[in-house]
């Protein structure tokens, strides 16, 4: 990883847009600071589009996309979106309701599964907003111990399910998307190819269910906390930042802002 200072002024004008996890990259802790929230105006004055892109649930999505200057928010790693269509906000599904609702049905066993054999897991708080993933409490408002995440996983795994982990929640999901596939068809959704996708947009993250999205495109960042994530992404960020979290974020947004003044 490179420090933030080294980002080029060619490499910042270049971008047309910015990606960007929530949890511990622009909120801190779960909470929206005054400065992070100005970054996003600022990066948007810049002439830049934004997608928030995270592993909360569609219902969170669905405010941010209708509250926050961006043009899409996606949701449960990258399963759902939704998007600013002139003056109205559609949602991004590529599953039928009836799909879902089977999948769904296959969910409910696998978090009863896990609660079962896992007495240290619990549901995170927000599960109730949730479309297509199941979702629990690792490290938000409780500590699980790296070894008993892993055999959830494994568990889960065993069972058909994909499973990401964020900083604060692992997830259960019988969807194909993570945050690099779901942003790029997005993207393409919207008029533009995948190779332009990886290298005109920027990701920013700081965690292992931002691996994908480090992996896809060219320009990633990470705010400082990614450091202590490093040794389990294959792939680390590009640029990051010298502050964590939503300070961390602010400092990005400054510098691709500065750059392409």
């Amino acid at each position: 990883m490179r420090p933030l200072a080294s980002l080029g002024r060619d490499e910042a004008r270049a971008l047309t847009g910015v990606v960007f996890d929530l949890d511990d990259t622009l909120l801190d802790h779960g909470s929206l600071t005054e400065d992070a929230y100005r970054s996003l105006f600022r990066l948007r004055e810049a002439g830049l589009e934004l997608f928030a892109c995270t592993g909360r649930p569609a219902g969170w999505a669905e405010v941010v996309a209708r509250q926050w200057p961006v043009d899409a928010a996606m949701a449960e790693n990258g399963a759902i979106a939704f998007v600013r269509d002139g003056g109205r906000i559609r949602r991004v599904d590529g599953c039928s309701p009836e799909e879902r609702a089977t999948r769904r049905s296959r969910l409910d066993l696998i978090a009863s599964g896990l609660l079962g054999r896992h007495q240290e897991l619990a549901l995170a708080d927000d599960n109730g907003a949730r479309i297509s993933d199941v979702t629990f409490d690792i490290g938000e408002y409780r500590q699980v111990a790296p070894s008993v995440v892993a055999e959830a996983r494994t568990w889960a795994e065993a069972r058909g399910a994909r499973t990401f982990v964020s900083s604060v929640h692992m997830h259960a999901t019988f969807d194909a998307y993570d945050k690099a596939s779901g942003t790029i068809a997005l993207l393409c959704s919207r008029g533009v190819d995948a190779s332009s996708a990886r290298a005109r947009y920027a990701y920013v993250g700081d965690s292992e269910n931002d691996a994908a999205a480090f992996a896809a495109f060219r320009v990633t960042f990470g705010v400082a906390n990614v450091r202590s994530r490093v040794s389990r992404l294959s792939i680390p960020p590009r640029f990051v930042a010298p502050s964590e979290r939503g300070a961390g974020f602010s400092e990005i947004a400054a510098a691709v802002a500065s750059l392409r003044s």
